[in-house]
This record gives structure tokens, sequence and C-alpha cells, in this order.
């Protein structure tokens, strides 16, 4: 695929990936899902779950770096943002041959237009928070979130899913 093939994708999982609701309870479902994969797959991950007003869920597996929790604040403040997914804000730059700091003027230590920061996006409310992960490279970062989602969600993940090589 190329940049606009992701990018049209990377769109169509925020349309595609949105909650009825979103409660304390679907966020402990959120983050045990990822936490229970990474478990299995021995992967290091930090997982953040945040409504903006506030943290719902947060788990570190062995292996994370002090580097891994200030990724995971970087891109959950793109999210906030830019109210979408931060691998999308890395293609819709990469196409202008841009990078965050130069098209927005933002600070490369308070943002990260890199994968791994998705949006929590409730019906009839819009984007009230992120899920973001780090610890594996951004492309799979981006994708263990997308595919946690198509499960919480009943969506199909094939239809979803990045090809597994990047397009960078």
């Amino acid at each position: 695929m190329n940049l606009k093939d992701d990018l049209a994708l990377l769109i169509r999982q925020e349309e595609m990936l949105q909650f009825e609701h979103f409660d304390e309870e679907t966020a402990w479902q959120l983050g045990a899902h990822i936490y229970g994969r990474a478990k299995t797959e021995s992967w290091p991950l930090v997982i953040d779950v945040r409504r903006f007003d506030r943290p719902v869920f947060f788990a570190a597996r062995p292996g994370v770096t002090s580097d891994n929790l200030g990724w995971v604040m970087r891109k959950a403040n793109t999210v906030r943002r830019f109210l979408r997914s931060s691998y999308r804000l890395r293609h819709q730059l990469a196409l202008e041959n841009l990078d965050i700091s130069e098209r927005y003027h933002l600070s490369p230590a308070e943002y990260a237009s890199v994968g791994g920061g998705f949006p929590i996006i409730v019906r009839g409310a819009g984007v009230i928070g992120s899920v973001t992960v780090s610890g594996l490279p951004d492309r799979e970062d981006h994708q263990i979130i997308v595919e946690t989602l198509c499960k919480l969600l009943d969506q199909d993940f094939d239809a979803l899913k990045l090809a597994p090589e990047s397009s960078f």
C-alpha cells in the first residue's frame, strides 16, 4: 500500500471503531485485553487508556523503559490535540513532507506523530479519550490497538488492518 491508501484505511478505522458508550468497565476490558495479548506474546508494552479528564487504565509489562512512558505521553497528547490517531497524523504529515514541529510548531518532547495512539470515539459524543501503547515498532503499536478494538466492537479486523510492511 502507498501512503494515500494507508491514510484512507486509517480514516476508515476511526469511522468504524466507535463505541456506543464508554465507561470505566469498558476501559478496563480494552486495557486488559491488550495486556493479555502482550503477556501471551511476551511483548514489553506500556498500555494507557484515558478519558481526556483522567486516566482509567494503565499497565506496564516487563521490559519497558522510561522511554516507553514518554512515548505514551507524547502519543496521547497528539490524539488529544488532533482528535485522530497519531499514526494517521504521521501519514498526513508524510504526504506534506513535513514533521509535527515544522507543520504545527509543536515540540517533539510533548507530541509524537507515530503509531500507537488511537482516539476513543463515542457515537454522538465524539472523541472522549485515547488508548495508547508503546513498546513495539509504531506500526505494530497501532495494529494491536486496532485489532483489540475490532474484537471489542465486533468489527472485521481483516478488513481494517494495515499491510504488514511499512509505507515509509
